[in-house]
């Protein structure tokens, strides 16, 4: 099990995040960025799993301990969050910590609003080494995800009503075009397949124990193959 810890942020500001890891300093790190339930009891659980699977692994806490039990609890949260500010300062900074106490080489993983901040971070972050989103991507505003510098995975869910497919289409031909390293895979399953425990309003995503299973370890294995 892990613990809370305070983490300094680029622009001299701190901030609280949930920290675990397997015994010794060297191994690589990953930021883990939250659904937009916040921190919750499920995010610190897939935290301790990858952390058990060889990995120090920090959860900026991007809601400042605030976490919602409805969906219309969750976006109000995550529609008074600045996305610039939770990519290139909470992200960042919980990277350059993992990497100022140990860690050689550090990913960042995030799910749903957390899967469109890894990909900014991965845009905007030279930090980071590999970068693993679920079903998340930020809009075009956002900024050129051709300009990303390391490897990218990505896990789709084909009946996404909050992120479209199509979307995901045009995300990978600019990979392509701009020649960034990229391994994207779709699933014939909905939003938030990964989560067993939606909290609030049933709808909102649907677990699929078996997909979720084959992607997580595709993500462990890919962290494994960039990271150490």
């Amino acid at each position: 099990m892990g613990e809370m810890i305070e983490f300094p942020r680029p622009d001299g500001k701190t901030a609280p995040g949930y920290y675990t890891a397997p015994s010794g300093t060297a191994a690589p790190g990953v930021v883990m960025l939250e659904e937009w339930w916040g921190v919750t009891d499920h995010i610190k659980h897939t935290a301790d799993e990858l952390g058990a699977a060889g990995f120090r692994v920090l959860i900026p806490d991007l809601y400042r301990g605030r976490v919602a039990a409805v969906g219309d609890e969750a976006n109000h949260l995550m529609q008074g969050l600045d996305f610039g500010d939770a990519a290139t300062q909470d992200a960042r900074g919980a990277a350059q910590y993992l990497k100022s106490t140990g860690s050689k080489k550090v990913g960042v993983i995030g799910f749903c609003m957390g899967g469109a901040l890894a990909l900014l971070a991965a845009m905007y972050d030279p930090e980071f080494d590999a970068a693993v989103t679920f079903y998340g991507y930020p809009p075009p505003e956002g900024g050129d995800l051709g300009t990303i510098k390391i490897p990218v995975q990505g896990h789709w869910a084909l009946h996404d009503e909050h992120f479209g497919i199509a979307g995901v289409d045009k995300i990978e031909a600019r990979l392509k075009e701009a020649g960034v390293p990229h391994e994207f895979y779709r699933y014939d399953a909905a939003h938030a397949f990964h989560n067993p425990n939606q909290p609030g309003h049933a709808g909102l995503g649907h677990h699929n124990p078996e997909l979720a299973k084959l992607a997580w370890g595709r993500a462990i294995d890919f962290f494994k193959s960039h990271l150490n």
